[in-house]
């Protein structure tokens, strides 16, 4: 699939939804994984939008890209906000305890790196770079990269 750049704004969250789709369904993903998929990327990149864009009180893009290999269906979300690594976000101590006794937010990025079967970070050249792996069904079909 070709790349995705988009304005780092929410309106742009919609968008992003509908590419992350079309690559699942490329993947041939199940609807259940798929919708893991693109909440993990909603989240990351609502965060990047939100905290990294917005409160830091920047501008910019987000670059999605999409790349199939045999085993694999791979999502990077790269931008130029402030530098954040989602894997510092240490397990919520409040994740145990009764839904009405959670305080609000802190979850997101925590549900996010454990719902996919993998998700690295790394920050290369002034961009933080979130890649989100999911596993592909077995003789999904045959690879394209993007």
């Amino acid at each position: 699939m070709e790349p995705l750049t988009v304005p780092g704004t929410l309106d742009s969250l919609t968008i992003i939804g509908q590419y992350v789709n079309a690559a699942a369904a490329a993947a041939g993903l199940d609807k259940k994984i798929a919708y893991r998929l693109r909440l993990a990327v909603d989240e990351i990149a609502t965060n990047i939008i939100v905290h990294g864009y917005e409160e830091a009180g920047r501008a910019g893009d987000v670059l999605v890209r999409a790349a199939l290999d045999q085993a694999t269906l791979t999502i990077t979300l790269e931008d130029t906000a402030i530098p954040y690594d989602p894997r510092n976000r240490l397990r919520p101590e409040h994740i145990d305890r009764p839904i009405e006794d959670r305080p609000i937010g802190g979850l997101g990025v925590y549900l996010t790196t454990e719902s996919v079967d993998r998700f690295e970070y790394e920050y290369v050249g002034n961009r933080n770079r979130n890649i989100i792996i999911m596993n592909r069904p077995k003789g999904a079909g045959s690879p394209a990269t993007g």
